[in-house]
């Protein structure tokens, strides 16, 4: 096992267990919670987008993403934001995993790391957690709606973590950050997520599930 794996595993194990104590706890400890985050991510992006022409355009969606995150939370019960939250971390791990295993063509120029093997693994972990998740519902109709969004949300985390890592290379550099080891800033670690909470905001909003 490569040190960086180690280091990934490692972190992983503290961050995750954090992360849903404030997710399922809510109330004063999820907004400290997030407002910590969005600190630390807003200060990641002003060091790597800073006198960029395109700066300002990222702390609006930043901050209207955390307001997704917050409503999602506070609107509704803890099980969707978990749900959303996991699907996301699985996609994740499913990506890094497969593509390390697999390796094969890459998919983007933008994100040398990312291979098609590795957007496949994406898409299995992510649809084997949803199906793990959603087995007590016994309507199929309801069951089949919970599957498209694991597609069309892991298809967002992805596609989240080809934007930040197009704007990390304008930057010219290969991390947000140094906080977390073996993944770098807290924005790498989150990227995808950022961009698949407010997509999932938006489907409670007009009522698809």
């Amino acid at each position: 096992m490569s040190q960086e794996l180690t280091k990934r595993i490692l972190s992983s194990l503290v961050l995750i267990p954090i992360t849903l104590f404030f997710i399922i706890k809510g109330s004063y400890l999820f907004i400290f919670f997030l407002m910590i985050c969005l600190s630390l991510i807003t200060y990641e992006w002003y060091m790597m987008s800073k006198k960029k022409p395109y700066s300002v355009f990222g702390y609006i969606f930043l901050f209207f993403s955390f307001y997704t995150i917050y409503k999602l939370r506070i609107d509704n019960d803890y099980w969707f934001l978990l749900f959303v939250t996991i699907l996301c971390v699985s996609t994740d791990i499913g990506g890094y995993v497969f593509g390390k295993i697999f390796k094969g063509p890459k998919l983007t120029k933008f994100s040398p790391n990312k291979t098609y093997a590795g957007m496949m693994g994406g898409y299995l972990l992510s649809i084997i957690s949803s199906i793990i998740l959603i087995n007590f519902y016994s309507s199929e109709e309801l069951i089949i709606k919970w599957l498209i969004f694991t597609i069309l949300i892991s298809t967002i985390s992805q596609l989240g973590d080809i934007i930040i890592s197009y704007f990390k290379r304008l930057s010219k550099i290969k991390d947000t950050g140094k906080i977390i080891p073996g993944h770098g800033g807290l924005l790498d670690r989150v990227d995808g997520m950022i961009f698949a909470f407010p997509i999932s905001y938006l489907i409670i909003l007009i009522d698809f599930l």
